[in-house]
């Protein structure tokens, strides 16, 4: 495949990378990163709603995943605590089912988040009674969920159907989680609930499937971002630490470190514009294909550039406060999310 970004496309993610600088969220987050679990920023959520991120993937928009994932790769790259793929993804489904929230959606009036079983262990679960919907067990993990006002619950049915209904999160029962990622914050959502008829609605055959899809393919963007700023940070710290008289940049090991690490991103980079590319089409068979085979690799890549960006780093990567750890966690979390890099593997070797 012939690819590469449109200028538009460049300008867009040199905008929002110029905008998280300014806006550093790791040096937000730093002063209360004991405290508990990061809440989203008021100003990152205005953002997103100005700059019409969240209503990029709708059809008055009319942005592309390419799109979407330049912008969730600069958020990674930053490790920042709002995310960008869910709302994006929450605001285009109520579009496409008419739901009157879709406007406040879109407008950053209401963050609305997509919520769905695990893709290796179905946990949410959707019958009918009668005219009525009943939603039970609990949902994949979800980050940003604890500042959320609405859950787009997305299911298949025990007759195989699939529905959708908008719950607001108050309703629920939110269990917030410890996980090694300090940069954001993670939840689930305990579900009991019973819908009259007028309060879900029937989805296209695929839905739930293409959800699936858009979330690991922007979770790995998460951490293919991470895994570029260690990479800058690596050859940066290279460049400066002597030892024995020499940078240590000038050393054969730490030069191969250092390939590998850069080959291995834009490796994962590739794997994913075609992923995203194929999000953008209509064949569900190329499609997850396209990501699965990207999450894996580009998920397993992150984490192996991770860990040799904490060996090149030396005994200052392991200290607290240096930003080597915050990433290397936030990575390892992007990782097992969304279908693990074996799950990937496993459905990739039968597609």
């Amino acid at each position: 495949m012939d690819f590469a970004l449109s200028d538009e496309q460049v300008a867009l993610g040199g905008a929002e990378r110029a905008w998280l600088a300014k806006n550093d969220p790791i040096a937000a987050r730093r002063p209360g990163i004991d405290a508990g679990p990061a809440c989203l920023p008021a100003e990152g959520l205005r953002h997103l709603a100005h700059s019409g991120s969240i209503g990029l993937l709708t059809p008055e928009t009319g942005g592309t995943h390419v799109d979407l994932a330049v912008l969730v790769e600069e958020h990674g790259r930053a490790g920042s605590a709002v995310p960008v793929a869910e709302p994006a993804i929450a605001a285009s489904l109520l579009e496409m089912i008419g739901h009157p929230a879709a406007a406040a959606a879109e407008a950053g009036e209401r963050i609305v988040l997509p919520a769905l079983s695990s893709p290796e262990k179905t946990g949410l679960h959707a019958r009918f009674d009668g005219d009525a919907l009943t939603l039970s067990g609990t949902t994949a993990p979800i980050t940003g969920l604890i500042d959320a006002h609405d859950l787009l619950l997305v299911a298949v049915t025990d007759t195989g159907a699939e529905v959708a209904a908008a719950v607001p999160v108050e309703t629920l029962t939110v269990r917030t989680l410890e996980t090694l990622d300090l940069t954001r914050s993670w939840a689930v959502a305990d579900v009991d609930v019973t819908l009259p008829e007028d309060s879900w609605v029937a989805l296209p055959a695929g839905t739930v499937a293409f959800t699936h899809d858009r979330l690991a393919a922007f979770r790995a963007v998460d951490a293919l971002g991470a895994a570029a700023r260690l990479v800058d940070m690596s050859v940066d710290h290279a460049g400066n630490r002597s030892q024995f008289g020499k940078t240590i940049g000038s050393f054969q090991a730490v030069k191969h470190h250092c390939a590998n690490m850069a080959t291995t991103t834009e490796a994962s980079r590739a794997a994913l514009w075609a992923a995203a590319v194929a999000l953008d089409g209509d064949d569900p068979v190329a499609r997850a294909r396209a990501v699965s085979a990207a999450v894996a690799f580009a998920c397993s890549g992150a984490s192996t550039t991770a860990q040799t960006a904490l060996q090149v780093h030396g005994g200052i990567g392991f200290t607290w406060e240096h930003d080597v750890h915050l990433l290397l966690r936030r990575i390892k979390v992007d990782e097992l999310l969304d279908g693990s890099v074996s799950y990937h593997r496993r459905r990739l070797a039968v597609a």
